[in-house]
């Protein structure tokens, strides 16, 4: 499935919930049920600078496809990145790099974040994008 594939199922999976503090709340408890990453990769080098919230993510390149850790210190922040996650994981570095979200507009999720989450969101996503881009030919 391409990320954009992808990005249509999120929107789809969750659009109907049509209340969006309701919508936000189940983000955030999608995330509550994510593997729990090692204390060990808490490192300044994972770390996602541009993010007032902890976060840190990892990618891994397997089989020409890359595979994401992450972690954030903050509820809600740990939902938004799980979405991102959930977007970019197990696609090939080439769709990472030229697939620019939406959902997050689509699903109104924007609007009801400050401008302070949302250059955090930006910073996660350019994380992603470099990492991608590393892993190209």
């Amino acid at each position: 499935m391409t990320v954009s594939e992808k990005q249509t199922q999120l929107v789809e999976d969750l659009s109907f919930i049509e209340d969006r503090q309701e919508r936000l709340a189940a983000v955030v408890d999608r995330a509550r049920r994510r593997p729990a990453f090692p204390d060990s990769l808490k490192s300044d080098a994972h770390r996602v600078h541009g993010c007032i919230s902890q976060v840190w993510i990892v990618g891994e390149l397997r089989d020409g496809v890359l595979r994401f850790q992450f972690e954030a210190d903050s509820p809600l922040v740990k939902g938004l990145v799980a979405l991102l996650v959930d977007l970019y994981d197990g696609a090939a570095p080439a769709d990472i790099a030229a697939t620019e979200p939406t959902l997050f507009d689509d699903l109104g999720i924007t609007r009801d974040l400050t401008p302070t989450r949302q250059n955090g969101l930006a910073a996660v996503r350019a994380q992603i994008k470099a990492l991608a881009s590393r892993c190209l030919p």
